[in-house]
């Protein structure tokens, strides 16, 4: 009998059942298409071995005026800058205090400082310093440095640990406070806290059951968004400040500030730079700047023209705002091509630079097609790509609703809670936009849908990035990873610093998982003769793979109808030195599983061809 090509069309389908999905691929994990054929992704190392304080919600890389690589990563507890192999905390501060008292309890670390209206939060970082003298036999080096915030009973005291524990109790001491900015959720939480439910129908700091919508509040997890202006840093806490880091001053105790945009707004959803005209925007704003109680989250307000601390409208200069109207939020923001595209909770918005005297223009172009977070958008070349609340679209002149062979997958099982933190990103080396996005069963990102924008195909995976910035500026894509597990020591000292830590990862380096294998597979759905009329009969098969090191995993699973028991036929360890396979094997319908296991493994599958042939009517 001659060899029958299985003939297997690229993307991943799971839109169908696995017989409705004859003749493509139905799952994948780790799996890319390139010219049409699956292969193994690329590998990923660790930038370093450094671990950052939190989850990472954002990333910034860019070169300064003297071609010095940085990146910049915003997390829910820090803000960091990096280059040369050296990382800094840059995380702004927001007060200094004077601390009348340390109070301490014999055989305990656990330290109660005293300072009137500290506007301290559980998990705020401080540090301490001119501490006047020993306390229950803590010496001053035991009390000073920085430490992250444990408890806080009121609004004059809190509970920090010492590296070591007092020896007896004791209530004096005073010392200088510097306060961080107030750090944020790793994670969104619904209907926790009070007033998020009705009065006495819970215990204490307990969330509440049974909370839908309207009923529940949404507290969101921290995030970030950075942009450049030159070759400085304008970093953007969400619903807070704006503040600034300058490059020149390098990394050592060069901390962002506000001292260049101290006449901006002090509270914001999402900030961006828009194109040459050079305005610093600031999106679902305050109408009234400096006082965030009048924060409107369909609100835009811009910088004067060439200028980040000019935000007053004057007849001299260019600065002022504009409502939205579609929506009850802005959501995002990304610059395109001769415009800036803003995204509501709804629709999507054109703004673009029109000059004297409205110095911007708005268009809707989109209804029924807002963004789901402030990062789930990205622009390629001039063509946005962006994850709405149960579909892709992507603009291009118009907005279109992006055919998605995996969408039922994907908005079945993402969190709804937590579809804020989606991230998208592009991999421009091999035309892929992907959103990384928390599963259904969990509060931070654990899957990855990717679109190929050049051959239409979409794929799926668990890689769990929560931020990652394309190549360019490093000649590999850097992306974080977070385990609210990790206790790694930090970048600094930091006394009673709890669990989460971010690492940071160079990816399409190699093929392994930062030294480890990487699992990674791609299963078809069953494929029949005869449109499933005979059994057949299949005594061997050739394999073909392109690029291939180390050992393929070939299995073959067979049924007798399309609800009937699959039979598993191997895994069969195809080498570079296998010219076929001999197999008994007999069933109505047969799919194929491609995957690999050991480190070092690559392949590139190309067309499996079958000694296949029909073996009767019959079922065993």
């Amino acid at each position: 009998m001659p060899l029958t090509k299985l003939q297997i069309a690229p993307g991943i389908d799971k839109q169908n059942t696995e017989y409705g999905a004859e003749g493509k691929w139905v799952d994948g994990d780790n799996v890319r298409f390139r010219y049409g054929l699956p292969e193994k992704i690329g590998g990923w190392e660790k930038v370093t071995s450094d671990a950052l304080v939190g989850a990472t919600r954002a990333v910034l890389t860019y070169s300064d005026l003297n071609g010095v690589k940085y990146a910049i990563y915003g997390t829910n507890k820090k803000l960091y800058a990096y280059s040369e192999n050296s990382y800094a905390d840059i995380t702004p501060t927001r007060a200094t205090g004077s601390i009348t008292q340390f109070a301490t309890t014999s055989g305990s670390a656990t330290v109660t400082v005293t300072d009137a209206d500290h506007g301290a939060l559980i998990g705020d970082f401080v540090t301490i310093s001119s501490v006047s003298g020993a306390v229950g036999g803590l010496t001053q080096a035991n009390l000073q440095g920085e430490f992250e915030i444990l408890t806080v009973p009121n609004s004059n005291t809190y509970t920090i640990e010492a590296p070591a524990s007092a020896s007896s109790s004791a209530t004096t001491g005073t010392a200088t406070a510097t306060y961080q900015i107030n750090t944020g959720a790793a994670v969104a939480l619904y209907g926790y806290g009070w007033g998020a439910g009705t009065w006495s129908t819970s215990t204490w700091n307990t969330t509440r059951s049974g909370l839908t919508g309207a009923s529940g509040v949404l507290l969101q997890s921290s995030k970030w968004t950075l942009d450049n202006w030159g070759e400085d840093v304008l970093a953007l806490q969400f619903d807070g400040g704006l503040y600034y880091w300058d490059t020149s001053g390098g990394l050592s105790s060069n901390a962002a500030d506000t001292t260049n945009v101290s006449a901006g707004p002090t509270k914001s959803r999402f900030m961006l730079v828009s194109g040459d005209d050079r305005h610093v925007i600031c999106l679902g704003t305050e109408t009234t700047i400096g006082t965030d109680s009048t924060q409107d989250n369909m609100y835009i307000r811009w910088s004067s023209q060439e200028t980040t601390n000019e935000w007053t409208p004057t007849a001299t200069n260019t600065a002022g705002s504009h409502r939205l109207t579609d929506g009850n939020q802005i959501q995002t923001a990304v610059r395109s091509r001769g415009a800036v595209m803003v995204w509501t909770d709804s629709a999507l918005y054109q703004m673009q630079f029109i000059g004297a005297p409205f110095t911007f223009g708005f268009k809707q172009i989109g209804s029924n097609c807002g963004a789901v977070g402030i990062h789930a958008a990205v622009d390629v070349s001039g063509t946005s790509f962006w994850m709405s609340d149960e579909s892709f679209f992507m603009y291009d002149g118009a907005v279109k609703k992006i055919p998605c062979s995996v969408q039922d997958y994907v908005f079945d099982d993402i969190n709804p809670n937590a579809k804020q933190d989606v991230f998208c990103s592009a991999n421009s080396d091999f035309n892929e936009v992907m959103w990384f996005y928390p599963s259904e069963g969990s509060d931070q990102i654990d899957k990855v849908v990717m679109f190929n924008y050049a051959e239409n195909l979409w794929y799926i995976g668990t890689l769990a990035r929560s931020s990652w910035a394309d190549s360019g500026v490093y000649d590999n894509p850097y992306a974080t990873e977070f385990d609210s597990t990790d206790t790694t020591a930090s970048i600094s000292t930091i006394n009673g610093l709890k669990a989460g830590r971010t690492f940071v990862y160079a990816h399409e380096k190699g093929v392994n998982d930062n030294g480890s294998a990487m699992s990674n597979h791609i299963e078809s759905g069953d494929i029949d003769i005869q449109d499933g009329d005979q059994f057949m009969s299949i005594a061997r098969f050739i394999p073909d793979f392109k690029n291939q090191a180390g050992t393929v995993d070939v299995t073959l699973k067979t049924r007798p109808y399309p609800t009937g028991t699959q039979t598993t036929h191997g895994s069969y360890d195809i080498t570079t030195s296998t010219t076929k396979q001999d197999t008994r094997i007999r069933g109505r319908q047969i799919s194929i599983r491609v995957a690999s296991d050991a480190v070092d493994d690559k392949w590139r599958y190309g067309t499996l061809r079958l000694d296949m042939k029909p073996d009767g009517m019959r079922g065993s």
